[in-house]
């Protein structure tokens, strides 16, 4: 692959995106309120409390990335805020909406708003790596809208000449690179990535990130769990973000905007 330098990575970015962009467009939710919120939330494990009092609010079209030390809850934290977990405590809405009073169809309607990167990034082993990548709109009754834009985003994450592969005959970070293209072949409206470039070399960490600046750019929320703080530090003068660390149980501010 070709060194590319960051005004290149953008501009190939806005170029792949602009299809993705078009997918199923939703009007941006209302200006000035949040798409995800957590008020005073609290959650632990084997009666051990991990959060407590935790707040954390999340504009529309803002960038945070979540770090913190190995332990903190930065995974459960995430999966607070697209309600894979209930709080024990407190409240966390989606859109506006109580999660603890959604039934699990209108968790799922919430969830198409949401696009996930999950760090394990499971896959359906017996499709395709472009079919794994479509499913989203597949279960959603969009496939219509797959071809076009799943070339785009398979070349984009550099996995074109592997759309045929089986998920078991991918490397750690070329399963990485196509979770990303999963979370958002959807167009959703909020992005949340666990470690999204973890298994990743520094120029595709570089690519990746590129993609989810174009994506906020576009008005997608944007919330990056990572330890990678040299990373971080590379988008300083392309991005406009948030740097919250999570360090015994709370929510801290870490730093000036970047």
């Amino acid at each position: 692959m070709l060194a590319l330098n960051a005004k290149d990575l953008h501009v190939q970015a806005a170029q792949s995106l602009k299809p993705v962009a078009d997918l199923g467009r939703r009007a941006l939710w209302g200006r000035g309120k949040a798409v995800i919120e957590l008020d005073k939330v609290s959650y632990g494990y084997g009666g051990q409390p991990l959060f407590s009092q935790l707040s954390l609010t999340l504009a529309p079209g803002s960038f945070h990335f979540l770090t913190g030390p190995s332990g903190a809850g930065k995974t459960t934290l995430l999966r607070l805020c697209y309600a894979d977990l209930r709080a024990r405590g407190g409240k966390v809405r989606l859109f506006g909406q109580d999660a603890a009073s959604l039934d699990r169809d209108a968790v799922a309607m919430s969830r198409r708003r949401i696009g996930v990167v999950h760090q394990d990034c499971q896959f359906l082993d017996h499709l395709t790596i472009a079919e794994n990548i479509a499913l989203p709109l597949t279960v959603s009754g969009r496939s219509n809208e797959t071809d076009g834009n799943l070339q785009e985003l398979l070349s984009w994450v550099g996995l074109a000449d592997q759309a045929n592969q089986l998920p078991p005959e991918l490397s750690g970070g070329e399963r990485q690179r196509a979770a990303l293209a999963r979370a958002v072949i959807i167009s959703p409206e909020v992005i949340i990535a666990d470690e999204p470039t973890g298994n990743v070399d520094w120029e595709m960490s570089q690519r990746l990130l590129s993609l989810l600046i174009e994506l906020n750019k576009m008005g997608k929320t944007i919330l990056i769990a990572t330890h990678d703080l040299a990373m971080i530090r590379s988008m300083k003068s392309d991005v406009s973000a948030r740097i919250l660390r999570l360090k015994d149980g709370q929510i801290q501010q870490a730093g000036a905007e970047l």
